[in-house]
């Protein structure tokens, strides 16, 4: 089981970001009360309902999960151990701002609480690009930042990047690379810019104030900088993620491999036993929600077609890639005769490899993702038997309230892929670590604040 504790406060919010935040300003003391109140309800609620299940993860994520008093993240952390049985050695995630933690006395109070991964959101180590942002934050910050947490103890540590930012080029890039590795954090997550719609910074571009890399740049920084970080000794285990041998990120592969997973908080998701739900956005409403028992009330059982979908979305994410025998397992059909014009056609296009039961992307293959999954979705049928893996086979439902088209790609899907990967048209994906549809993950891994 894996636990997401969404932390909806923010300083300000960023020119980019579209994710579910609230101003700490403007909730005052009595929105960050009511929000920990609510939390801790529904921590203890499912704690209640499930009965001390075993946790392998913990993810503060957000917002700004540093905005959170020293005494609360300590609180939250004793409510989490009597709920649940925490593993010993658990991968416990904080997400964290720059300026926020720049101090020592606030990271020495994390990790005693517990706290064995900090994942800072650096963004840029470009005060321009800063600026661009609206980050509140100089680059100054970020490595005192750094420095501070390693002081602390924590020997694993998280930075995130943005890369195909305006007026960024791949020299511009690879230099903010060598910079964050210079510093030698563990894990790096980078991630392309997406302009969110409704967004400031979207807005900005499209009244030309800003102008973004073109498509062909942005394929160069993807390529070329992942290169660069594996000479540095980052290896590359999903589309956005590189890390030093042994510390990738457990909650967010957790995440990729279809684990159950609670999400607390406003807006936070949660999948347990193939039925999905998302709490209230409005801190009210939640909290409301909490104090009647009805979290989860509106439950959806994940369809046959719905598993299907994820399982080959997030598994070749990953450098992985998807193990077919798990796709049989789940359908009863064979995938790669079920695909087999389009694997073939990928495979001669280099944009797949097909080794010991995996099929999985190449990094070029990774460029064009998004359209390689769409040519995969249609061309399964709308349909699919309910075939459930062998760790699911009788598994019994999870106490979740109170009361309780056959036939090959055609060749124009085929030329679509080629030529996507012609025009080195790079696949914004979610900047953050899917574990379900896009629409499904809001923030809960590391993506930042």
């Amino acid at each position: 089981m894996l636990l997401y504790i969404h932390v909806p406060f923010c300083r300000s919010k960023c020119g980019y970001c579209a994710f579910h935040s609230l101003p700490v300003a403007a909730a005052g003391a009595e929105g960050m009360q009511r929000y920990l109140d609510a939390l801790l309800r529904e921590i203890a609620l499912w704690g209640d309902r499930l009965g001390n299940v075993p946790v392998q993860t913990i993810f503060f994520g957000g917002g700004t999960p540093s905005l959170l008093p020293e005494k609360a993240v300590a609180v939250i952390m004793e409510r989490l151990r009597k709920a649940f049985s925490i593993d010993v050695g658990a991968e416990i995630s904080f997400e964290a701002n720059p300026e926020s933690v720049a101090s020592y006395g606030y990271l020495d109070t994390l990790f005693k609480c517990g706290i064995n991964r900090l994942s800072m959101g650096v963004q840029s180590m470009n005060n321009d690009n800063l600026h661009v942002l609206d980050r509140p934050h100089k680059v100054r910050d970020a490595i005192q930042a750094f420095y501070a947490a390693r002081q602390a103890g924590f020997a694993n540590i998280n930075l995130d990047l943005i890369w195909g930012l305006p007026g960024q080029r791949l020299k511009l890039w690879l230099d903010e690379l060598k910079a964050i590795t210079d510093l030698k954090p563990d894990h790096l997550s980078c991630y392309g810019l997406t302009l969110e719609e409704g967004t400031p910074l979207e807005q900005a571009c499209l009244k030309g104030r800003f102008e973004l890399p073109d498509e062909q740049e942005q394929a160069r920084m993807f390529i070329y900088g992942a290169e660069y970080l594996e000479s540095r000794g980052y290896m590359q285990y999903e589309i956005s993620n590189f890390a030093r041998m042994g510390f990738q990120c457990r909650h967010n592969l957790g995440y990729w491999e279809g684990a159950d997973y609670l999400g607390f908080g406003p807006s936070a998701v949660s999948t347990l036993y193939g039925r999905r739900w998302e709490n209230p956005h409005d801190l009210k409403e939640y909290a409301n929600r909490t104090t009647q028992g009805t979290i989860a009330h509106d439950a959806e059982s994940l369809s046959p077609l719905e598993r299907a979908e994820e399982l080959i979305m997030l598994r070749l994410r990953t450098s992985r890639g998807l193990r077919v025998k798990a796709y049989r397992d789940l359908t009863g059909r064979d995938f790669l005769k079920e695909h087999k014009m389009l694997i073939h056609a990928l495979h001669r296009n280099k944009l797949v490899r097909i080794r010991d039961g995996y099929l999985r992307l190449t990094r070029n293959g990774m460029l064009v993702s998004n359209t390689i999954l769409e040519n995969i979705f249609d061309a399964l049928p709308d349909e699919l038997p309910t075939v459930l893996p062998d760790e699911l086979a009788g598994q019994p439902a999870a106490p979740l309230s109170a009361t309780a088209s056959e036939g090959q790609p055609q060749e124009p899907l085929v030329a679509s892929v080629q030529a996507d990967f012609q025009n080195q048209s790079v696949d914004n994906t979610d900047r953050q670590a899917t574990h379900a549809v896009k629409a499904s993950t809001k923030g809960q891994s590391d993506t930042k604040t």
